[in-house]
């Protein structure tokens, strides 16, 4: 290995770290979030660590060091103080389309999504839970400023302000490209097993 190439690996070597982050389990080990995941950056969860704020489940083989300590990455933690999950869902567009689960409420489609105000604006239709949906621009022109029955048109469900339970296991069906193996047991730990 020639100098410049340890200089290279060198350099490159603590960028590499980024690709660790660690799954924030609440004190009663269920996952703060499912969608998006709960999770921190290594130096975070390393931190937290350090602060005697969490427990460490799981570790990656990967290390980090200073020049008095050296410690494996976190790969789960767990919070020491249970954090209470709010009741009130906040009424963002994120959480409009988790609700209806990233489809258009008219035709089904996912991608790109819009929303769309099943009473209109125009007619006194209100920017509220039960008059929101997720909608695709297709179905969204389509409908314009008039009624269902005007548009010959449906919905797929009625529009209801969820819960934060409910959005937590819409999330669950939703996980990100890449699970760490050892997340899977807290992922999916309170899911009905098959017979």
């Amino acid at each position: 290995m020639t100098q410049s190439d340890f200089r290279t690996d060198f350099v490159r070597e603590p960028g590499a770290l980024k690709h660790y982050p660690a799954l924030v389990l609440n004190a009663d080990y269920r996952p703060l979030s499912y969608y998006p995941l709960s999770l921190w950056p290594w130096q975070d969860a390393v931190k937290a660590a350090w602060l005697d704020r969490v427990d460490i489940v799981s570790e990656y083989e990967e290390v980090v060091r200073s020049p008095s300590t050296m410690i494996r990455i976190p790969s789960v933690v767990v919070l020491k103080d249970y954090v209470r999950p709010q009741k009130q869902v906040a009424f963002t567009r994120f959480n409009l389309f988790l609700r209806d689960e990233f489809c258009c409420q008219y035709c089904g489609a996912k991608g790109e999504l819009t929303f769309d105000h099943v009473v209109p604006r125009a007619s006194g239709g209100v920017t509220s839970w039960e008059n929101v949906v997720a909608a695709c621009s297709p179905c969204n022109l389509r409908k314009g400023s008039r009624s269902l029955r005007e548009s010959g048109m449906s919905l797929a469900k009625t529009p209801r302000q969820p819960v934060a339970a409910q959005l937590h296991n819409v999330g669950r069906k939703f996980p990100p490209n890449h699970l760490h193996e050892s997340w899977v047991d807290f992922l999916y730990w309170d899911a009905e097993l098959e017979a």
